[in-house]
């Protein structure tokens, strides 16, 4: 197993401290609270990268214990729509009755930033989601679960029965693709910490 480098981690998400406990990594948890919109044609795998970077230099430039900073962002995508925090039932329906039935694509991006130097990874995956009746989103809505999250579901939580298949990364569409993620801090011990 590898040793990684001590880190900031810029998230307040449970699911990356989680999945960083997976890899092993010592860690420590900042919250940085940055502006997510999207700029005017820009993709969502541009916006993805932007803000996985945003976060990373955001503390990494007044972070004063000299640790890197690893920021990460997930945007799902159906039919060029991003998929958002529903704001209401009717939003989440709309989101979800969309996905029914239909493959929609998750991009994860991951950034390490020190000392003025930033690493980036991108992660995509492809989701299908079985067909859905009105009557399953509206019990899935009562659950809470989907209320707070992209895309109006949680790959790793009750949604899970929703998933017909996935290709690409399961810890990439819950937040933290762990092979990016892994690459990263090794490409740093190699170059900036060795």
């Amino acid at each position: 197993m590898n040793t990684y480098p001590e880190i900031v981690l810029a998230s307040a998400s449970p699911r990356r401290a989680e999945l960083l406990d997976q890899l092993g990594v010592k860690y420590t948890i900042q919250v940085v609270d940055i502006d997510e919109s999207s700029k005017e044609t820009e993709s969502a795998e541009d916006l993805v990268k932007r803000l996985a970077i945003e976060k990373s230099q955001a503390i990494s430039t007044k972070d004063a214990q000299h640790k890197p900073v690893l920021g990460a962002d997930t945007l799902g995508v159906l039919n060029g729509e991003l998929l958002v925090k529903p704001r209401d039932f009717a939003h989440a329906q709309y989101m979800l009755k969309n996905m029914s039935g239909n493959w929609h694509e998750i991009f994860s991006a991951v950034a390490l930033s020190y000392k003025n130097k930033t690493l980036l990874r991108l992660n995509k995956n492809r989701v299908l989601f079985r067909q859905l009746s009105l009557a399953e989103i509206e019990d899935y809505w009562h659950t809470g679960e989907p209320q707070d999250k992209a895309g109006a579901y949680a790959v790793q939580g009750l949604a899970a029965a929703f998933i017909e298949r996935i290709e690409g990364s399961y810890s990439g569409i819950m937040g933290l693709p762990l092979f990016e993620t892994a690459d990263l801090l090794e490409t740093f011990t190699r170059k900036y910490d060795g």
